[in-house]
């Protein structure tokens, strides 16, 4: 089930956030993402629209959507990835928002592949001077697809 995120949601979602992205950016040391959780607690989530699934009451997946058109964040829990959590949240975005943007790392092929599925598009390319790593600037518009 797909519901909005509840203030008492955030440790679920911190605890899912720093699992899932340390999983998927292995070529990123860890301790960055230690130390952005203070950033993605206490503004990322509040300043965006966030959207959890659920089921039995335990939180496996989230999509954040920060100023109605970037997807700030989009994570499923590591052992429910490739059962349409994503892809569900995704279409779950889709139909609020004419025009969707986001930026994935380069070295994340699966999620490249992913948003590329989901008929998100590269636009351009950008370097995160914090990690050192390359990111792809990906977006989808309504009018595009069928």
């Amino acid at each position: 089930m797909i519901r909005i995120w509840q203030s008492d949601d955030i440790t679920a979602l911190l605890r899912l956030w720093l699992e899932s992205t340390t999983t998927a950016h292995p070529f990123i040391d860890a301790n960055y993402w230690i130390e952005s959780e203070a950033l993605v607690r206490d503004a990322y989530l509040p300043g965006s629209e966030t959207w959890v699934w659920t089921e039995a009451d335990d939180i496996l997946g989230f999509i954040s959507v920060m100023q109605s058109q970037f997807i700030g964040a989009l994570f499923v829990a590591t052992d429910h990835i490739g059962k349409g959590i994503g892809q569900a949240l995704i279409s779950h975005v889709k139909h609020r928002y004419p025009s969707l943007s986001l930026e994935v790392y380069q070295k994340n092929s699966r999620a490249v592949n992913f948003y590329h599925a989901q008929g998100f598009r590269i636009e351009d390319s950008a370097w995160q001077d914090e990690t050192h790593h390359p990111t792809w600037i990906m977006r989808w518009q309504a009018d595009r697809m069928p």
